[in-house]
C-alpha cells in the first residue's frame, strides 16, 4: 500500500485508488475515451464523402448528436466529480468506451440493420452516466435530487432500450424523445436550479476537455487527407492535399490561438454572472456545430483530392462551404455570447460566413484544386486580419 510522509514524520495512507486528476486537468483515461468517439465520427464521416445529398447530411447530423450529447454528459459529470478516484474514473471510462465502440461499429447501418445496436449502446452510456450522477448525489452537497437523476438518465436509458425492440421509424421517434427529455432537463436545471449541477463547473477542465477533443477531430481530418494523398500520390493529389492541410491547420490555429482564451474568459464571465444557461449553450451545444463543420469539410477535402482537376460534386461543395461557414458562425455566436462587443466580432464574422458560402456555387464552376485554393486564401486572409487587429490592439494597450 502506497504511503506518504506527513509533516510530523508519520506515514499517511494515500487515498484509496488515488486522486482522479489534478484540479482543472484532464485525466489520461478521458483522452482514451475521446479516441473511441472520434472513431465514431470517422465512421459517420464516410457517409458524407463524394456527393452527399440532404438525406446523407441529415443522417450524419441525426446520428452524431446523440453521441455528442452523451460525450458532453460524460465530460460534465467527471468535471463535477473532482474527487472521483483514478480507479473509479478508469472503470467508468472503460465501460463508456465499450458502449461508444459498439455505437461506432453500428454507425454505418444505424438507420438500418444495426439500429438495435445503436440503441443499446446509447442505453449503456446512460447507465454509466446514471451511476456517476448517483455517486455525485450521494457524496456532494447540493447535488440534484435522486428522482431527477433517475428520470434524466434512468428513464432515458429505458427509452433507448425500448427503441432497440421497435421498427426503425418508431425507434427514431423514441431516440428524439429521449434526447429532448435530457436537453430540456439540462436547460431548465441550468436556469432554475444551477446549484445542483452546472454551478459547480470547473472552467479550466471544461475548456481543456473541449480543446483536446477539437485537437483529436482536427487530427482525424489531417489523417484523412494524408491517407487519401498516400493512396493516390499524383501531382494533383499532392497539391490538393497540401491545400486541404493548410485549411485545416489554419482553422486549428484560429481555434487555439484565439478560441481557447475566449472560451476560458467567457465561461468564467458567465459563471460570475450566474448565466448558467449561457454556459450550457456555449460549452455543451454550440461546439457540436463547430465539430460538425470541421468534419464536413474534411469529407469534401478528401473528395477533392481524389479528382483535383474536376469540379466537386455539389454535395461536397455544400459540405466544404457550409462547413467552413458553420465554423466561423459558431465562433462568432459564442464570442458574442461571451460578451465580446459586436464591433470586434462583426467585421470578421460577416465576411467569413458570406465568403465561405460563395464556395458552394463556385464548386460547380471551378476545379476542385482551385476551389480549395480559394478556401485556403479565404482562411489565410481572415487569420491575417485577426492577427493584425490583435497586434494593433496590443500596441495601443502598451
Amino acid at each position: 500500500m502506497a504511503t506518504a510522509a506527513a509533516s510530523n514524520g508519520q506515514p499517511v495512507r494515500a487515498p484509496r485508488g488515488g486522486p482522479a486528476r489534478a484540479a482543472g486537468r484532464v485525466h489520461w483515461m478521458e483522452l482514451l475515451f475521446d479516441l473511441v468517439f472520434v472513431a465514431f465520427v470517422g465512421q459517420l464521416a464516410h457517409g458524407i464523402h463524394g456527393d452527399p445529398g440532404w438525406r446523407e447530411i441529415a443522417t450524419f447530423v441525426l446520428l452524431f448528436f446523440p453521441a455528442w450529447w452523451a460525450w458532453v454528459n460524460i465530460v460534465a459529470v467527471v468535471n463535477l466529480l473532482p474527487d472521483l478516484t483514478a480507479r473509479g474514473l478508469g472503470l467508468s471510462m472503460l465501460t463508456a468506451m465499450a458502449a461508444a465502440g459498439l455505437m461506432a461499429a453500428a454507425a454505418p447501418e444505424a438507420l438500418g440493420d444495426r439500429a438495435w445496436a445503436f440503441s443499446v449502446a446509447n442505453a449503456a452510456l446512460r447507465v454509466v452516466l446514471l451511476v456517476l450522477w448517483l455517486h455525485r448525489q450521494r457524496h456532494a452537497s447540493g447535488a440534484a435530487s435522486r428522482w431527477r437523476i433517475w428520470i434524466y438518465n434512468g428513464g432515458t436509458a429505458a427509452l433507448w432500450l425500448v427503441a432497440a425492440l421497435l421498427p426503425l421509424d418508431s425507434a427514431v421517434v423514441v431516440w428524439a424523445v429521449a434526447i429532448l427529455v435530457e436537453v430540456v432537463m439540462v436547460a431548465v436545471s441550468a436556469r432554475l436550479q444551477p446549484e445542483t449541477g452546472i454551478a459547480g463547473i470547473n472552467v479550466e477542465h471544461a475548456a481543456e476537455r473541449l480543446g483536446l477533443f477539437v485537437v483529436i477531430v482536427l487530427g482525424e481530418s489531417v489523417f484523412t487527407i494524408v491517407m487519401q494523398v498516400s493512396a493516390l500520390w499524383s501531382p494533383g493529389a499532392r497539391l490538393t492535399g497540401a491545400l486541404g492541410f493548410l485549411v485545416v491547420a489554419l482553422l486549428g490555429w484560429t481555434f487555439f490561438q484565439y478560441g481557447i482564451g475566449t472560451l476560458n474568459e467567457g465561461l468564467e464571465r458567465l459563471a460570475r454572472r450566474r448565466d448558467f444557461g449561457g454556459v450550457v449553450l456555449t460549452a455543451l451545444l454550440m461546439p457540436f456545430l463547430l465539430v460538425v463543420g470541421v468534419t464536413a469539410m474534411a469529407g469534401a477535402i478528401s473528395t477533392a483530392i481524389s479528382a483535383p482537376f474536376d469540379t466537386l460534386p455539389i454535395g461536397s461543395g455544400i459540405t466544404l462551404g457550409g462547413g467552413l461557414a458553420l465554423f466561423y458562425l459558431t465562433n462568432a455566436v459564442v464570442s458574442l455570447r461571451y460578451g465580446q462587443p459586436a464591433r470586434a466580432v462583426v467585421p470578421w464574422s460577416i465576411p467569413a460566413v458570406g465568403l465561405s458560402l460563395v464556395l458552394v456555387p463556385a464548386s460547380v464552376a471551378v476545379p476542385a484544386a482551385s476551389l480549395l485554393a480559394m478556401a485556403a486564401v479565404l482562411v489565410l486572409g481572415l487569420t491575417g486580419y485577426v492577427e493584425v487587429r490583435r497586434h494593433a490592439g496590443a500596441r495601443r494597450g502598451a
